[in-house]
Order: C-alpha cells, then structure tokens, then sequence
C-alpha cells in the first residue's frame, strides 16, 4: 500500500514574498544610481565597491523576483513540484556573484593601498550616509519574511551587507577628512568585500544542500527512523530518505514493513495515518509531504536493491 500526502500551499507566502522582493528591488536600484554618481564625483573605492555591491544586489534582487513569481505557476505533467526549486537556483546564482564581486574588491583595495587615489570626503559622506538609509528601508522590509524563503534569506543578507558596507564609507569619510590618511578608503572597500566573502560561502552551502538532496539540517534520520519503529505493528522501516523540494518543502519517503495480519484486519489504513501524523507532528520541522510504503514480511526480498 503506497499513500502520498499532499504538499502544503506556498501561493501565499509567495506572493508576500514577490511583494517584498519588489520593494527592496525599486530601493536598492534607486541607491545604486545615487552611489555610482557618488563614486565618480568623489573617486572613492569603497563607495565604488558598494556600488558593485549593490548592483550585484540588485541583480539579485531582480533574479529573485523573477523566481518568486515563475514559483507561483502551478504543477504540471512535466513538472510535477512546479518551479519551486528556482527558489535555491536564485540564491546560488546571488551567491555566486557576490563572491566574484568579494575577490575582484579585495584585488583592487590591494592596488589602491599601494597607490591610493585623492578622495573627496564630504561628497563620500553624502552618499554613504544616503546609501545607510535605504539600506534600513530595505531591511525593515524584508525582515518579517526572511525565516520563510531562503531567496529571501539571500536577499536580506545581501541588504545586512550594503549597510554594514555603508557604514564603512561613512567611516573611511571621517577617517580622509579628519586626518587625511586616504588608505582609509582602500581599507574600508577591502572590509566590504571581506563581508562579502563568507556571506555567499553560506549561501552557496545552504543551496548546494537543498540540489543535492541532502536531510535538512533541522532533521535527524537516525531520531526519525526511531520513532518510525516505536509505532506499534511497525516492524521494519528501509529506504528512508528526507530531503527540502525549497526551502518550504521537506520531503519523506519510506518503505514500513508491518506485520502480516494488518493488511487482512484493515489496520493497515490505521497505521498510516499514524506514520503520516508522526512526521507531522513529532520533529522540529513538520514534515507535511509524505509518502509510505506498507509492505508485508517478506515483501523486501523481491524489491532487488533496497537502501537501508
């Protein structure tokens, strides 16, 4: 007896999602704009690097709307979980960028520091400070939804950083104008993009674990297998496997071995609902899409390969 649980609704935490994508995505373009002007007036590297930083972001930011609009389009015969899974392809191409744009600053701070540029620190502070503020509009924006979507995750991480990297052009501004040391501005682009760097690493480690299908890092299988064979009448439990479709979407599969009478009393039925309710209810991350195969003693043996 094979049963599958339906997937759980995503249609509105995607679309809440798209909303505050979008929002973010019109403000970050707007600061990027500004601070490119900034760094051409002013000929800053860190505000020439946040700007990179920023463009990547609203790239992005961009990659990730259009990912949170194309999840909403429904199964199909083809696609059987939608496009769901653009979700992580999104992240991990954010990610991607943003570790390019990380080592290409750290090159560059390194040649700035031996020849540093003059810096026009008045102007750097306009528009660091210009840039800090629609950093904070963008993070009280996408604050309430980053537990709920790892492109949203990505997104507000990448926000984390332009602020924090705005704050360093603010710093490298009162540093040349207060002692006219203007390594200050190299050094401040290299501590962006030493911000930068591990940020996407993480990111990069969180989708590549959602494509290769790996058990979510809130789930133990050794604990869940535990309580599979803790139910009564469950004598057996094999090809057990528990992986994310998206960041809202765990999956389990596994084949339950119950005692032979079940199937002829009509228990069997009984003892699904109750695997069904288990991984539902007994872990930190309910599992609300599964599927179990009953199978009778003995039903192993004629399956050839079999993952325990």
């Amino acid at each position: 007896m094979t049963v599958d649980r339906g997937a759980p609704g995503h249609r509105h935490g995607a679309t809440a999602a798209r909303g505050r994508l979008a929002i973010a995505f019109g403000i970050t373009s707007a600061i990027l704009v500004v601070e490119v002007v900034g760094a051409v007036l002013t000929d800053s590297l860190a505000l020439l690097v946040d700007a990179g930083h920023m463009l990547t972001d609203a790239g992005g930011l961009l990659v990730a709307l259009v990912a949170a609009q194309l999840v909403l389009r429904p199964p199909s015969r083809r696609r059987t979980w939608g496009l769901l899974r653009l979700e992580v392809l999104a992240a991990g191409a954010q990610a991607t960028i943003l570790l390019l744009v990380g080592a290409f600053a750290l090159v560059n701070g390194a040649f700035r520091l031996a020849d540093p540029p003059e810096v026009h620190a008045q102007g750097l502070l306009v528009f660091g400070a210009v840039g800090l503020l629609g950093n904070v509009a963008s993070l009280v924006v996408l604050v309430g939804g980053r537990k709920h979507s790892l492109n949203l995750r990505a997104a507000f991480l990448e926000v984390v950083n332009d602020a924090l990297g705005s704050v360093a052009v603010i710093v490298s501004a009162v540093v040349v104008a207060t002692t006219g040391w203007m390594r200050a501005d190299a050094v401040a682009g290299m501590l962006i993009s030493l911000l930068i760097i591990p940020r996407a690493v993480v990111i990069m480690r969180e989708a590549g674990s959602v494509l290769l299908e790996s058990v979510p890092a809130e789930l133990d299988l050794t604990d869940i297998r535990r309580h599979l064979l803790s139910m009564p009448h469950v004598l057996e439990v094999h090809d057990l496997h528990v992986s994310r479709i998206d960041t809202g979407t765990p999956v389990l599969t596994a084949h339950v071995v119950v005692e032979r009478g079940c199937f002829d009393d009509g228990h069997a039925t009984q003892i699904l609902q109750e695997l069904q309710d288990c991984v539902t209810e007994h872990f930190p991350l309910p599992v609300e899409h599964s599927t179990f195969q009953l199978e009778p003693p003995g039903h192993r043996d004629g399956e050839g390969h079999v993952h325990s």
